[in-house]
């Protein structure tokens, strides 16, 4: 969702002290939920607020017959716009757009896939429709019996709540939030039913050093991303440093992909699926899956780069090394490979070497170049490469 100018500023507040729940709140993540970074598809990025019940059976559909299923993505995600009103006894209902939510979940679920929805914490959502303020309970209970399988949950209106029952005291709304995120989470609990909790609210208050003690799966680290090189780029390695936060069953969400939206170069495409894949995040799609052109496909199909990203060990990537616009990022695999990853950040094409030594790796290192899809054999003490203005060269290397 695109946020208000109001919300961007509250980002100012993000030094606040970190008001963390009570430990017993801590539990461990369960290790079969978001095991390893979602995968799959979310309307915004496209249709925001005009998708319908057809985009998403056709989202679904071009998600089998392109591949991308069987490469791993897997939820099929409706962002905000959805909801309809509450019936007398309070329960949420679609609205026309959507008017048999059971049997759009079968619909997907019949296609190997799982489903996403959308709510906030607040009266409203982003877009203005019902939140699930005082509902909580009942909303879960509505998703479960619908067969949804993941919430993003996005702060929206409940950011006014927290002004007006806390004003000029930071700690304090943040303590609300953490609790307004957990009182979900207890709810999805209580439906028996496994969900992925997606967290939505800019990476306010540090949230990535409180989000597994509301047992969130995954939560937005940043504002939200656009279809352009200098917003994707200054969202993704603004992520260095995060990496010890994040793991199998909880992870650091830089905002959903943009590939494919037509508005960045195919080199700055790959830099925005390497990077994420380097950063362990989550790769939602955000574009029209049925109308994908052969480089869009090469690049969220790259299984090499998705390896990377699903690896199990889960240990977030982050910068090794930085000279000026040049970046190198490492990430410990398992099996004690490493991938390493060449940004450059400058307007034009520029020779970059990792030296292993200085990287803290062995000085002998058989490579694979994960773009190009080609064996490099031993490499010995160094690599070099030319790698184009706003690109990237990514090698998965091993002893």
């Amino acid at each position: 969702m695109r946020r208000p100018t109001s919300f961007k500023l509250s980002c100012l507040l993000l030094a606040a002290a970190v008001m963390v729940l009570p430990a017993s709140k801590a539990v461990a993540q369960n290790s079969q939920l978001a095991a390893t970074p979602p995968m799959g598809w979310n309307s915004w990025n496209h249709f925001a607020g005009k998708v319908t019940e057809a985009d998403v059976r056709a989202a679904a559909d071009a998600m089998v017959a392109s591949g991308m299923r069987d490469a791993g993505y897997i939820y099929v995600n409706i962002d905000d716009t959805w909801e309809g009103q509450r019936d007398a006894a309070g329960n949420i209902q679609p609205n026309s757009k959507f008017p048999d939510m059971k049997g759009l979940a079968d619909y997907v679920h019949s296609k190997g896939l799982k489903l996403g929805i959308y709510s906030s914490p607040g009266p409203k959502t982003c877009a203005g429709y019902p939140g699930s303020y005082g509902h909580e309970q009942q909303d879960a209970d509505t998703y479960a019996k619908w067969g949804i399988d993941y919430l993003k949950y996005d702060l929206c209106s409940y950011h006014g709540i927290m002004k007006r029952e806390a004003p000029g005291d930071p700690q304090k709304q943040w303590k609300m939030m953490q609790a307004a995120y957990d009182k979900m989470h207890e709810a999805l609990l209580h439906t028996h039913r496994p969900i992925v909790y997606s967290m939505c609210q800019y990476g306010l208050d540090a949230v990535w050093s409180w989000g597994p003690s509301v047992r969130g799966n995954l939560w937005r680290t940043t504002g939200d991303i656009k279809d352009n090189y200098a917003r994707m780029s200054m969202i993704g390695f603004s992520q260095a440093g995060l990496g010890r936060y994040a793991g199998p069953g909880h992870w650091n969400d830089p905002d959903m992909l943009e590939v494919g939206n037509g508005h960045m170069t195919p080199d700055e495409y790959r830099t925005h699926m390497s990077l994420w894949a380097m950063l362990a995040a989550p790769l939602l799609a955000g574009n029209d899956l049925s109308k994908m052109d052969d480089t869009t496909k090469s690049i969220l199909l790259n299984r090499d780069v998705i390896a990377v990203d699903q690896d199990r060990m889960g240990r977030q990537g982050n910068r090794a090394q930085a000279t000026g616009p040049f970046e190198i990022w490492t990430r410990r695999l398992s099996d004690g490979a490493w991938a390493i990853a060449l940004f450059n950040r400058s307007r034009y094409a520029y020779p970059m070497t990792a030296d292993f030594q200085k990287l803290g790796l062995a000085p002998s290192l058989h490579a694979r170049d994960l773009w190009s899809h080609r064996d490099l054999g031993v490499l010995h003490n160094s690599f070099t490469a030319t790698v184009p203005s706003h690109g990237v060269v990514m090698l998965r290397v091993q002893p």
